[in-house]
C-alpha cells in the first residue's frame, strides 16, 4: 500500500510535536575495526532499500499522506577518534538526537566509531514514520544479504483514496452507530471493549526532558532455562524482569505494560503492530504473568470498538486527531519484545558481530520541548546467536535520573533469576 496507516499518522503527527517523539534504533558492535569501504557498501544498499522514502502531503482533502521513493540519505558518518568501552551507549544515545525527518527527509542515518581496544560500534537511525523495529531489522537484514527490495506499491490517486475514506468512515459509521440503537448485543460488546482497555490515567503523566539508557546480554540458555524452571516464558521472564526494576526504581506498582503484538503479514517495513495490555505486580510468579499474557493477546488490540472505523483519525486536522489518539498504547511502561534477529547480522562483511541491540528513542526533548506521556520505563529484548539484548529508557526524570543507577538495579533484577548480564 503506498498510502500511511493509523499507526503511521500517530507516529507522523509525534514527529511534529503532538505527543512523545520517536525514532527506531539499532546498534551492531563488531569484534574489529570495520573498514569504511564495508560501512559505505552498506550505507549505499540502504540507500537502495525499503528505507529509502518519504512522506508526501495529498492534494486533496480527504486522501491520506502517501510513500514516494527517496534516495535522499545523510552521507556516512565515522567518528575517527575512539571512544572508551564505558562509553559506548554514551555515544549511541547521541546518535538518536541526528535530524531524520520522514517528509523533508532524509528519513535515516547511518554512523560508526571505533572503540578502544578494537571494535567498532555502529548506529542505525530511522523515524519511527518510516519503519517499526521489525521493520528496520528487516531493512538491515536485506542490506547484508543483497536481497533486492520489492519494487514500491502502485500509486493511487488522490481523489480514489479520498473517495474510498470518506466512504468507510461514513458507511462504517453509520453501520456501527446504527447498531448500537438496535442491538442491545452490540451496545455490551463496546461495554465490554471499554471494560477490556483501560484508558491511561490522566494522573501519572508526566513531562519528560530527556532519557536514561542501559544496555545489557544476557545467555540465550540461561535466559531460557530459568523461564522453563518456573513455568513461565522467555517473553514472560521479560515482562517480570522489567516490573521488577520498575518496582526497585520507585515506580507505583501493579505496573500497567503495554506489550506491542507484530501484525505484519509480509516483509515490508511498515508500522504493523496492535497494542496488548498486561497488568503486572513484582511477586507475581511466571505462570501467572503468561496467563495474563495470554489472556491480554486473545483480548480485541487497543484501538477503536468493533465496528467503528479507526480511520476517521486520518480525516482530522492533526490536532483534533491528536487529542482522539492522544495517550494510544502508552502505559506505565512498554516492553517490546522484537523476536530473534537475522542470522545475517552476526557478521558484517568479513568482521564478526559480538552485540546487536535494538530500542526506541526520543530525541529532541528539552525542558523547552518536554511532551507528555504516562510511559515511565520502556524496554526492549532480541536475540542474535546465543545472547539476548535488554535495552532499557527510562523516560520519567521521576524514576530514572542516573545510568549507573539503572544499570545497578537492572543488573539486581537479573541477580534474582539467577542471571549474570554483561554491561555495554
Amino acid at each position: 500500500m503506498d498510502r500511511l496507516t493509523v499507526v503511521d499518522e500517530i507516529f507522523l503527527r509525534r514527529h511534529h510535536g503532538y505527543g512523545l517523539p520517536i525514532v527506531m534504533q539499532g546498534l551492531l558492535r563488531a569484534a574489529d575495526v570495520v573498514d569504511a569501504a564495508v560501512l559505505e557498501s552498506v550505507h549505499a544498499a540502504l540507500t537502495r532499500g525499503a528505507l529509502a522514502r518519504r512522506v508526501v502531503r495529498p492534494r486533496v482533502p480527504g486522501a491520506r499522506p502517501r510513500w514516494e521513493p527517496s534516495a535522499d540519505a545523510h552521507p556516512l558518518r565515522m567518528d575517527m577518534d575512539p571512544i572508551a568501552p564505558g562509553d559506548v551507549v554514551r555515544w549511541a544515545d547521541a546518535q538518536a538526537h541526528t535530524d531524520v525527518d520522514p517528509e523533508r527527509g532524509p528519513g535515516w542515518a547511518l554512523s560508526a566509531v571505533p572503540v578502544v581496544g578494537g571494535g567498532t560500534v555502529i548506529s542505525l537511525v530511522c523515524s519511527h514514520v518510516i519503519a517499526d523495529a521489525r521493520g528496520l531489522v528487516g531493512a538491515v537484514d536485506a542490506a547484508l544479504t543483497g536481497h533486492i527490495p520489492s519494487p514500491p506499491p502502485e500509486r493511487t490517486s488522490d481523489v480514489a483514496d479520498a473517495a474510498r475514506m470518506v466512504g468507510t468512515v461514513l458507511g462504517r459509521g453509520a453501520a456501527a452507530t446504527a447498531a448500537l440503537v438496535f442491538s442491545a448485543r452490540r451496545r455490551q460488546e463496546v461495554r465490554d471493549f471499554a471494560d477490556a482497555t483501560p484508558k491511561p490515567r490522566p494522573e501519572t503523566a508526566h513531562a519528560p526532558t530527556s532519557t536514561c539508557n542501559a544496555i545489557l546480554d544476557i545467555d540465550v540458555p540461561a535466559w531460557d532455562s530459568v523461564a522453563a524452571e518456573h513455568e513461565g516464558t522467555p517473553n514472560g521472564l521479560f515482562i517480570a524482569v522489567v516490573t521488577e526494576i520498575a518496582d526497585a526504581a520507585g515506580v507505583p506498582m501493579p505496573l500497567h505494560i503495554s506489550v506491542p503484538v507484530d501484525a505484519r503479514t509480509s516483509d515490508s517495513v511498515h508500522n504493523a503492530m496492535v497494542i496488548a495490555e498486561v497488568v503486572a505486580k513484582p511477586d507475581d510468579s511466571l505462570s501467572e504473568i503468561r496467563d495474563a499474557s495470554r489472556a491480554a493477546f486473545s483480548r480485541r488490540p487497543m484501538g477503536a470498538p468493533a465496528g467503528f472505523p479507526e480511520e476517521i483519525s486520518q480525516l482530522l486536522p492533526d490536532r483534533l486527531a491528536h487529542h482522539l489518539t492522544a495517550g494510544a498504547g502508552e502505559r506505565d511502561a512498554l516492553c517490546s519484545n522484537i523476536g530473534r534477529l537475522p542470522d545475517s547480522l552476526a557478521r558484517l562483511g568479513p568482521y564478526r558481530t559480538t552485540g546487536v541491540a535494538t530500542r526506541a528513542m526520543h530525541p529532541r526533548l528539552t525542558t523547552d520541548r518536554a511532551a507528555g506521556t504516562t510511559t515511565r520505563l520502556s524496554a526492549y529484548l532480541c536475540s542474535n546467536g546465543h545472547t539476548y539484548t535488554l535495552s532499557l529508557v527510562g523516560i520519567d526524570p521521576t524514576y530514572f535520573t542516573d545510568p549507573g543507577r539503572l544499570r545497578e538495579i537492572a543488573v539486581a533484577g537479573l541477580a534474582r533469576w539467577g542471571l549474570s548480564p554483561r554491561l555495554w
